[in-house]
């Protein structure tokens, strides 16, 4: 047993049997009240997924149920093998071409939205396409396929040695510029292979994407320029990067760091992202369990919940988790520019809070993202419950504080082989309403032979402040991200 393991336990023993310790370990001095240190940042608390259990149900909260024989594949998504094959898609993640108030942007009297897609049978088939329709129509059948945005090759014409690497093209977001430009910001996902010390190492990219009107009705992606990496984590400090992560070769340790939202505050530009936390900012370990700043303010709690994880199967993968929205500034090129502390993170309590969608309305900056019960720790949240969690700041450096008390938005609590599961939810703000429409995927990768993964039909929430609510009969088109109030 080497120094950490020793004092890990005794400072465990110290807690569970009202003795006292001091371990050198743990920030602050940990005694038999743990420790608390919050790293200046907010956190999705045991506490509070525990009292989130006591929401599931609420109507308030839960997605929308939909009627499984009206649901339709994206016809439009199809493409030709190697053998001349016609193949129909998977459509999964998907987010629109936004302004930088993250309203819908109109390109040409276009609404477009960037999505992943690809072979239902080949799981790495997995890359970025983009689908349009005319702005007012919101029909499902409306949406057109422009095909992929990036050519295979273009990966190496950049002199980026990250982007050579690439095998996977993963979710981003969308800016429509001041001046009339697409600009793409997705993850580039690289290969994974243990013999050349290769770990999937996810990176920040971004492209403009140069698009035009072909006839009368019909858009094409006439290639991209300025194709270049922005950040994969630095030296680990602030957020966990991949040499980090498996420096031990274990495998179990869920390493995240992808899913770039663009924002704008006072003039600067910026990336929200998933990650995990670094070194100096509550990393993963045996320690993390004693830090009281995860768990909520009940001393009780504390020692109670500590002493149910320390005989649970869940222990490891507490100890684990360390997932984080993380920030970065970037200049105007869209380059790095400089690290800031993470926004929110959930640690002890799930490595994955995915998809970071992030909008200032009102004054206020809302946060959102999309998370399983799956990857989580909590007794009571089993793998069947999928969230999409909301915090409110007055600032883009926060705190942040829960939506609805415990952070619950939406939850759905529903078998995975029903073709209405519904996941990677995405809040977009409206022009015209004080509605907000909500868009996500339905149906899970490769499951039927006829039923491809699809948009769902999206729907409206009620936001005022702190609290949110599912709209009443609001459920509106597969795949409608606008909403004029009628």
């Amino acid at each position: 047993m080497n120094v950490r393991q020793f004092a890990a336990v005794s400072l465990s023993a110290a807690i569970l049997f009202g003795g006292s310790f001091t371990s050198a370990s743990a920030k602050g001095g940990a005694d038999e009240k743990g420790y608390k240190e919050t790293y200046g940042t907010s956190q999705i608390t045991r506490q509070d997924m525990k009292d989130m259990i006591n929401q599931h149900g609420d109507d308030k909260f839960t997605v929308p149920s939909f009627d499984a024989s009206t649901i339709k594949n994206v016809e439009s998504a199809t493409k030709t093998d190697e053998n001349g094959n016609k193949i129909k898609m998977d459509v999964w993640d998907t987010w629109p071409l936004q302004n930088a108030d993250g309203t819908v942007a109109e390109y040409k009297g276009y609404h477009i939205v960037f999505g992943l897609a690809g072979d239902p049978k080949n799981p790495n088939d997995t890359f970025i396409y983009m689908f349009y329709k005319k702005a007012g129509d919101d029909s499902i059948d409306a949406w057109k396929n422009a095909g992929r945005v990036f050519d295979d090759e273009d990966k190496n014409k950049a002199n980026d040695k990250y982007l050579k690497g690439q095998v996977e093209e993963w979710s981003g977001s969308a800016l429509f510029t001041d001046d009339g430009e697409i600009r793409l910001f997705y993850t580039n996902r690289g290969d994974f292979d243990e013999s050349k010390e290769l770990f999937g190492r996810q990176t920040l990219t971004t492209a403009q994407v140069n698009v035009s009107e072909k006839g009368d009705n019909d858009l094409q992606v006439d290639g991209i320029e300025d194709h270049k990496s922005i950040f994969n984590g630095g030296d680990g400090k602030t957020y966990e990067n991949v040499e980090k992560a498996f420096e031990d070769r274990n495998f179990n340790n869920n390493h995240t760091f992808r899913d770039p939202h663009y924002i704008e505050d006072k003039g600067r530009k910026y990336l929200v992202f998933e990650a995990n936390t670094g070194t100096e900012y509550g990393y993963s370990g045996e320690d993390n369990l004693y830090n009281r700043a995860y768990y909520g303010k009940s001393m009780k709690f504390f020692r109670d919940e500590l002493k149910n994880l320390q005989n649970s199967p869940k222990k490891e993968t507490a100890e684990l988790a360390n997932g984080a929205m993380g920030i970065i500034e970037i200049n105007d090129d869209y380059t790095f520019k400089k690290e800031k502390k993470p926004l929110l993170v959930s640690n002890t309590v799930t490595d994955e809070i995915e998809r970071p969608n992030i909008f200032k309305k009102d004054g206020k900056f809302y946060l959102f993202t999309s998370t399983r019960g799956s990857k989580m720790t909590i007794d009571g949240i089993d793998d069947e419950d999928i969230y999409m969690l909301g915090y409110v700041s007055n600032s883009l450096d926060g705190p942040f504080k829960p939506m609805n008390k415990t952070g619950i938005v939406l939850h759905q609590d529903l078998d995975p082989n029903d073709i209405t599961w519904t996941y990677a939810h995405y809040v977009i703000p409206q022009e015209e309403s004080d509605k907000f429409v909500v868009t996500s995927y339905m149906t899970n990768r490769g499951y039927f032979a006829d039923h491809k993964s699809t948009f769902a039909p999206s729907f409206l929430l009620d936001i005022k402040n702190k609290k949110s609510s599912v709209v009443k009969d609001g459920t509106l088109e597969q795949g409608q991200i606008t909403y004029d109030g009628q």
